[in-house]
C-alpha cells in the first residue's frame, strides 16, 4: 500500500465551502454540474465487495509546479470540519497525494483528450472508519476542458482512477458524484457500511459540494 505524503493537517475554510454548499444542494443544474452514480451501478445497492483490476496511481511526484497561476496541491485540504445552518459532518483526513500531471489518474485517455493539466487525490475517514471518501480534484487550462470532463464523467466515472484501497471493501452505499466549477473537476467517492448508511448520503452531498465551492473563490482572477 503507497504512503501518503505528509503534509500539515489544517482544517477546510468554510466560509467559501458553506455558501457554495447552499448553492449547489439548491441549485445542481446552476453553478456546478453534479451527478452521482453507484459505484458498481450493474448490481443493486447492498452489501457487495468491490475489486478492480487495474492498477492503482503510481506514486506522485511531490512538489512539482504547475504549468498556470497556483498549482493544486493536497496541502490545501486537512481534515473537513464543516458546518452549514444544523447540518454538521467531520472526517479526518486519511491520506493526500499531488501528481505533477493527470496520467497516474487517466484510466481512458479522457483526462489527457480534455489536457488536464495536474491531480490531487484525497482520503478521508469518518465515524471511526465506517464511512470512507476518496476524492480526485483536477486542473485544466481552460472552464470549457473542464466541463467537457465533467460532462463525460456524467455518463461514466470510469474515466478516473481513484484510490480502491482507501475505501470500504465491503459497503451498503457505495455511490461516485462529479462535477466542474471554473476550470476544477472533483470527483467523489463515498463508502459506507450499515453503521453510518443513514448518514452518507447527506455526507457525501455536503462534502462534494464544499469542495467544490473552493474552487469558485480559490482563483478570483480567472474568469468562471
Amino acid at each position: 500500500m503507497e504512503q501518503p505524503r505528509q503534509s500539515g493537517a489544517r482544517d477546510y475554510p468554510g466560509v467559501a465551502g458553506t455558501l457554495v454548499a447552499i448553492l449547489a444542494v439548491l441549485l445542481p443544474g446552476g453553478l456546478t454540474f453534479s451527478v452521482y452514480k453507484y459505484l458498481n451501478p450493474s448490481e443493486p445497492n447492498t452489501a457487495v465487495t468491490l475489486r478492480e483490476p487495474t492498477p492503482e496511481p503510481a506514486e506522485p511526484s511531490p512538489g512539482a509546479n504547475g504549468t498556470r497561476g497556483s498549482p493544486i496541491d493536497d496541502d490545501e485540504f486537512g481534515d473537513w470540519n464543516y458546518r452549514l445552518g444544523d447540518v454538521a459532518f467531520t472526517a479526518e483526513r486519511a491520506g493526500g497525494w499531488t501528481y505533477d500531471s493527470c496520467a497516474p489518474v487517466d484510466r481512458q485517455g479522457v483526462l489527457a483528450e480534455n489536457r488536464c493539466e495536474r491531480a490531487v487525490q484525497l482520503a478521508y475517514s469518518a465515524y471511526k472508519g465506517h464511512l470512507t471518501a476518496v476524492q480526485v480534484i483536477m486542473s485544466f487550462p481552460t472552464v470549457k476542458d473542464a466541463k467537457a470532463t465533467a460532462t463525460h464523467l456524467a455518463h461514466s466515472s470510469r474515466a478516473v482512477k481513484w484510490r480502491r484501497d482507501k475505501v470500504l471493501d465491503t459497503y451498503v452505499y457505495g455511490r461516485i458524484r462529479s462535477g466542474a466549477t471554473k476550470r476544477y473537476v472533483v470527483l467523489t467517492a463515498v463508502t459506507a457500511d450499515k453503521t453510518a448508511q443513514a448518514k452518507a448520503a447527506r455526507f457525501h452531498q455536503h462534502l462534494h459540494a464544499d469542495h467544490l465551492g473552493y474552487f469558485l473563490f480559490r482563483d478570483p482572477a480567472f474568469p468562471g
